[in-house]
């Protein structure tokens, strides 16, 4: 019996996994803008090359909005925000790791 919960357990886990891991490709038609989502920056840390953003939900990753850290692709990206900005971004998974691709400051 404890080894058919353990299965069924480990079935769910890797369904789960499968669901949540995965972005949905774009829709045809679709520009970077469309697929972009809005948030404030929180921290800028520049030796790291990280940044804590509060973001809306992530559609183009399957992730609702909370406030969590991420990388960036390219560093020279910091020196374009400071805590309090508000921001429209796309954010990735190269590697397994959450990574801002793009990134544009809103006026």
């Amino acid at each position: 019996m404890k080894t058919v919960v353990q299965a069924a357990f480990l079935a769910a886990l890797a369904v789960s996994s499968l669901s949540t891991s995965h972005a949905q490709p774009a829709e045809p038609g679709t520009t970077a803008a469309d697929t972009m989502s809005a948030g404030e920056i929180k921290k800028v840390d520049k030796a790291a090359g990280k940044i804590t953003i509060k973001h809306g939900p992530l559609s183009n990753i399957g992730m609702d909005a909370m406030t969590m850290v991420f990388r960036v692709k390219d560093p020279s990206m910091l020196d374009q925000v400071k805590a309090g900005d508000h921001i429209r971004f796309i954010a990735e998974q190269p590697n397994g790791q959450l990574t801002v691709t793009q990134m544009e400051k809103q006026q």
